[in-house]
This record gives structure tokens, sequence and C-alpha cells, in this order.
């Protein structure tokens, strides 16, 4: 029986072979991610991952029904494994945006699910580093979020050497649509043609814009000019004043494809070419509104990071630390008839908060250790009886092998203060 394509298993570290992904990198991911989001005073929510097949093709037309995992389920009701979050997070927000002071600072690393053509970088599930905020209308939270963004890789050890975020508006675009064309009915389809203008061949790009009255010197021209917009200074200044300036660039070339977006818009890309956007997100002022029949009128912005692509530029890069059990202690037992006080020391050192494991039946000493070896133990603790009836248990380090003598019953308290602890490998490159 094999998985389904474009899904993925996640196994523990050391991997059967180099084309499987690893649960460890992606539990790494996964905390730098809630690390950063939480400095930034963010919070964590979450959603169903099944969702009204309506809540998407309100949001994005009918034409996204074709990349769904959609069906109807048992009571009839047109439902939709969830392709992104904002959707969920703008019916949230509009439920329930009265009980929570603005701005409004989330974020969220759901799985999501679409059913399209699988290529590098993309498959058709995926986890995701969403983070948005609701209730500020200010450059000064694009600033904010695209700071957020900036930390979150240069947690994994990235530079400004790896990576840069290109800035564009939506509404640079959109007024320069608006002095070339006053028929708002082709605005889609133009930014369409804009967000393939570095993928597409350029003479068919140049005939789509053409058939909207559009010619491909004008475009390149507005985007070569770079001008950037009232809003784009005050975003690159605050940036500026953060000292992260040597992030960031303006570049219309970046329109981001979907419809909704109504303002600031940004992707993050390797400076090497290598794979596809890392991030991408911007401004969307109107969402809230839409999702909620006009109810709730907030602005938004957020942005999205998968985790397929950032993993294929940490391996690239050769960021991940080494991974091992995180096993703290293995206790040896020689003498079966202290078997019972072993299991009264583990139990103490798990309460302790220390990962220890060991033999579940009879084995010999030398077994127990390469067990111990094996899974990477920091330490191996074996407990000795004294004549005097005294338990103590002998603690070696496997890195040192320096051994310490102590009462059984502190053993706990001696290895949770860290005396024998284990060092974590510092992130970086090699």
């Amino acid at each position: 029986m094999e998985r389904l394509p474009g899904f993925r298993d996640f196994y523990p570290e050391p991997l059967p072979n180099q084309d499987a992904w690893s649960a460890d990198a992606r539990n790494f991911v996964f905390a730098e991610w809630r690390a950063v989001a939480r400095r930034y005073g963010f919070r964590e929510y979450d959603g169903p991952p099944l969702e009204p097949l309506e809540l998407y093709t309100l949001k994005s037309g009918a034409e996204i029904v074709n990349q769904l995992y959609h069906f109807n389920d048992k009571g009839d009701r047109a439902i939709s494994l969830r392709p992104e979050m904002t959707p969920t997070l703008a019916r949230m927000i509009a439920a329930h945006e009265r009980n929570y002071k603005k701005p409004i600072k989330w974020f969220a690393i759901p799985q999501l699910f679409r059913y399209e053509r699988q290529q590098k970088g993309r498959l058709r599930e995926h986890f995701q580093f969403n983070a948005d905020i609701f209730g500020d209308a200010s450059p000064a939270a694009d600033a904010e979020l695209i700071a957020l963004l900036i930390d979150s890789l240069r947690a994994f050890g990235l530079n400004s050497s790896d990576f840069v975020i290109r800035l564009s508006s939506r509404q640079a675009w959109h007024e320069f649509y608006r002095r070339h064309c006053a028929d708002d009915a082709k605005a889609y389809d133009f930014y369409q043609i804009i967000d393939k203008l570095e993928r597409e061949d350029p003479a068919v790009t140049d005939a789509r814009l053409r058939e909207l009255g559009f010619s491909a010197e004008e475009v390149r021209r507005f985007i070569d000019a770079a001008q950037p917009t009232p809003e784009l200074s005050v975003v690159l200044e605050n940036l500026a004043a953060r000292g992260l300036a040597d992030y960031v660039k303006l570049d219309y070339n970046v329109i981001r494809g979907l419809a909704y977006y109504t303002g600031v818009v940004f992707e993050a890309f390797d400076k090497k070419g290598q794979f596809r956007a890392i991030a991408g997100g911007g401004r969307y002022d109107q969402l809230v509104g839409l999702i909620s029949g006009g109810k709730v009128q907030l602005p938004a912005l957020g942005f999205g990071m998968g985790d397929v692509v950032l993993t294929e530029l940490l391996k690239e890069r050769r960021l991940f630390p080494p991974f091992t059990s995180g096993l703290d202690v293995f206790c040896v037992i020689e003498d079966e008839a202290l078997r019972p006080d072993t299991l009264r020391i583990i139990q103490q050192l798990r309460d302790a908060g220390l990962a220890a494991d060991f033999s579940f039946g009879p084995a010999k000493p030398d077994k127990q250790f390469k067990r111990a070896t094996e899974c990477q133990a920091a330490n191996v603790l074996r407990l000795q009886r004294a004549d005097d009836g005294s338990l103590t248990a002998k603690i070696k380090r496997l890195d040192t092998r320096e051994e310490t003598t102590v009462p059984a019953d502190d053993a706990a308290r001696h290895l949770a203060a860290g005396h024998a602890a284990p060092t974590q490998p510092p992130v970086g490159r090699p």
C-alpha cells in the first residue's frame, strides 16, 4: 500500500533514504516559526480542515474548484479540504472581532491541500506559517509584518545574502491600469498577465497585453522606473530604522495573482534563484467585508510561508542542525532485582521533565549500552546497591565519558540541574 501522490510521510531521524521527509526537521521549523511570532506579540489560532466550498469560491471564484479536494458530505453539504487559511481566518474574525482589541495579531501553522499538478517546491499538501494583522490600516502594520517575515527567515541562519523581500503595491498597479484603461472588468486579466511576466514567453505576454490595449514597453517602463508610493516609502523607512534595509527592495514585477490584494504586496525569494518564492503576502482590506456580507469592515494584511520550499532551501544551505532522539538518559539495568527501583528512578526523571528510556526486558549490559548509543542518549544511568542496602546512581556522560556517583533519589535533581545535560548544537552553517 503506497501513499497518495503529492502527499508525504514524515519519519524520525535517521531517515530511511535521502528522499524521505524528516519529522524532526518539520518540528524544528514549526518551533522557530512559533518562537518568532510570539516575540512579535502574535497569538496562535486554528480552524477546521473542512470548510463550506462557498467560502473559497466567494473569495477566489468558481475557477478554484478544480484545484480543490471537494465533495458533498452525508448532509449533502458542498465542502472542501482547506486550500488556504485566510478565508477561515476572515470568517473567524468577522464572527468575533468585537471580542478582541485592535490590532489583532494572529498566526497559525495549518496543513493545506490543493489538487493540482505537482512540481518542484509544490505538492498536494503542505504546512504553512500564516501571520495576519487585522484592524490597522497604517503602513506601520505592513512594515511590522514584513519585519516578522524577515526575522522568521533569519531565525534559521539565513541572511541578506540568502534572500530578499521584493516589495510592490497593488494600488500603484491599479493607478497605472486606470491611466490606460477605464474598463475595470479587464483588470483581473491584466493583473494575471503581470503576475506571470517573469515566467511566461515574452511574445505571449506581448500578445495578451495588446488584447487589453496595453503595450509591453509601457509596462516595462513602469516597472523599471520603480517609483515608490507614499505607503511604500513609509514601509521602507520603517524597515531601515530597524536595520533591515538590506533585506528588501522595491520591485514592481511582484503583483500577486490573487484578486483580493488592495495595497502593499511582497514576496520572499532566495537570491540564487534556485527555488520558487519562499513566502508571499500583502494587504487585503476588503476580504472581511466580503466574507461577512458587508456586515464587518476591517483592514487586514498577512503572509504565508510554506514548509516545502523552506525545507529545500535550508537543506541546500546546510542550515538544519543535527537531529538526535533528544534522549537525556538511558537507564541500564544490570541486575534484574533492581528493575523496580530503576523504574521508580525513571519515573522521577520523567517527572522532572527529562527524556528517559530503558530496556523493556532483560538484556545483557553491553546490548543496553549499544542501544543507548544508537539512541544518541546524552547520559547512561545504572543503579548499584551497596552492602548497607543504600542505592547509588552512576551517571556517565557519553560525550566526555565523565562518570558521577550520586544517591539514587538525587539522580533526577542532579540531571535536571544541568550538570550532565546535553548541549544543543547551534543553528548555522557548519
